[in-house]
């Protein structure tokens, strides 16, 4: 049973998809955090680098984007601009100052600007006209029709322009896809329009990407019930997909907390993730990869260790394909399973997490094991993980879950109390932590004899633990400050 529920009707819109009462995506649109992916921009050359081969473009954000040689528009590869042109630089075709219309096909992830493609697409319901891509390409997921396809692309694109044949175009005549092709090409002309009134940086197309990844959801269903509680949505919704129940919600209560969806939300935020069978996974992400480990936790099986193992990974292996979708976990990603000394073992969890990433629309490539047993994998990233959007980095720890321990700023503050022995002061106030006094404490009338000066305390609550050397002075004048701060 498959099931959508979309939550619609306040500034930030979400929807989870369901099959068999277990929730395998959400989805976030915020409107800070909205994705710029298929976003087209009228940007301005602010930096070229030979040596990355690659361009960066000031499109109007806060950061530039970032272009690479290979995905250059074509008008800028043109014979006119250059002779052997594959051998050639971005210097070559591209200079400080010049404007481009771009395309957005990665976000900006921490310090990175979006990373931007000069090959225009434009999104029909059965195209992806490409004025500049000159290639005719079809779905993968289309059979017996794609030479037919490919041959009535190329018969309707002019020379510079590329095609994508989508799915739903299997089920489309061929005066549908010639006129969705005229609507398509006037729709870029516009874009030009609009391009050539700019005075400065700044976006000339943004997609309705919420509307569109429900509608895409919706398409992929064979069946099931569709759940709003916006219904603008259900006309739309309808004329993608006849077959789906439409349900209307107005109740009081959040449509997702009604579907237990934001249960769903707060454990996929969670760092442990608990199997069936007690086993747990441990999922730690950073800014240069994903590592995942794999515990068997409370589960011992019945059987002998190995069965144990395969059985514990076997779920892991399923349930990581689930969280990394769910969690919209994309780049690199480790997986530390539970040791298997069989490679026919080995061969069979890989299997399986290749099967469960057959239902993931992102690309997945599966590396294989390291001689460490360690499953590596990528998952094509093009915008923030479910991490990335609802959380932000601890000011306390700065994101790394560690603070330094009372004791290590004890030392600290020893260490540079020594620094002042044999001075002229009689006594210091410091300022700090309960629990730093506390570490001092047992060992103060051996640190006041090395110093030759007394020590006082003003103590302050804190998330962290600090001091602060406050005042050196005469013996009755610290004292007396010492007790004003209690």
């Amino acid at each position: 049973m498959e099931k959508l529920i979309v939550n619609a009707a306040s500034r930030e819109k979400r929807f989870a998809f369901v099959r068999n009462n277990t929730v395998e995506e959400i989805i976030f649109d915020r409107p800070e955090q909205r994705s710029l992916v298929g976003n087209i921009y009228y940007g301005t050359v602010t930096k070229v680098l030979p040596g990355m081969n690659a361009a960066f473009i000031d499109i109007g954000g806060e950061k530039n984007a970032y272009l690479h040689r290979d995905v250059l528009p074509s008008y800028v590869l043109s014979p006119e601009r250059s002779i052997d042109k594959e051998k050639k630089s971005v210097s070559s075709f591209v200079h400080q100052g010049e404007r481009l219309l771009v395309q957005v096909d990665k976000d900006a992830t921490g310090p990175k600007g979006a990373r931007v493609t000069g090959i225009i697409e434009i999104m029909g319901d059965n195209l992806v006209y490409m004025p500049q891509g000159r290639y005719v390409a079809v779905s993968k997921k289309i059979g017996d029709e794609k030479e037919q396809l490919r041959s009535l692309g190329s018969r309707l694109k002019k020379e510079d322009e590329g095609l994508i044949f989508r799915t739903s175009s299997t089920s489309a005549t061929q005066e549908e896809i010639e006129n969705e092709l005229s609507i398509l090409r006037n729709q870029y002309k516009e874009l030009q329009e609009n391009a050539a009134s700019f005075k400065k940086p700044g976006m000339i197309y943004q997609k309705d990407t919420f509307t569109e990844l429900v509608l895409e959801s919706v398409m992929k269903m064979s069946s099931g019930e569709v759940f709003i509680d916006d219904l603008s949505l259900k006309q739309h919704i309808q004329s993608k997909n006849a077959n789906l129940k439409i349900t209307y919600y107005n109740g009081n209560e959040n449509i997702f907390t009604l579907h237990r969806i934001e249960h769903e939300i707060d454990k996929a935020l969670k760092r442990i993730v608990w199997l069936d069978n007690g086993a747990y996974l441990i999922f730690d992400e950073t800014e240069a990869l994903t590592i995942i480990d794999v515990n068997t936790g409370k589960f011992s099986g019945k059987n002998d260790y190995q069965d144990t193992v395969v059985k514990t990974n076997t779920l892991a292996a399923i349930e990581v394909a689930r969280q990394l979708k769910l969690r919209d976990i994309g780049g690199i990603v480790l997986i530390d399973f539970i040791d298997m000394k069989n490679e026919k073992d080995k061969r069979y969890i890989q299997d399986t997490i290749e099967k469960e990433f057959k239902k993931d629309k992102t690309r997945t490539k599966i590396i294989g094991f390291t001689s460490l047993g360690i499953l590596q994998l990528t998952r094509k990233k093009t915008k923030v993980s479910l991490s990335e959007a609802l959380q932000e980095k601890c000011p306390v720890c700065d994101g790394t879950g560690r603070i330094l321990s009372a004791e290590t700023v004890a030392f600290r503050l020893e260490r540079e109390l020594l620094e002042h022995r044999n001075s002229e002061a009689e006594a210091v106030l410091v300022e700090t932590t309960q629990a730093v006094k506390d570490e001092l404490a047992p060992h103060l009338e051996v640190v006041e004899e090395w110093l030759q000066f007394k020590v006082y305390f003003s103590i302050q609550s804190s998330t962290t633990h600090y001091y602060v050397i406050k005042q050196f002075g005469n013996l009755d004048e610290i004292a007396q400050k010492a007790g004003e701060s209690y």
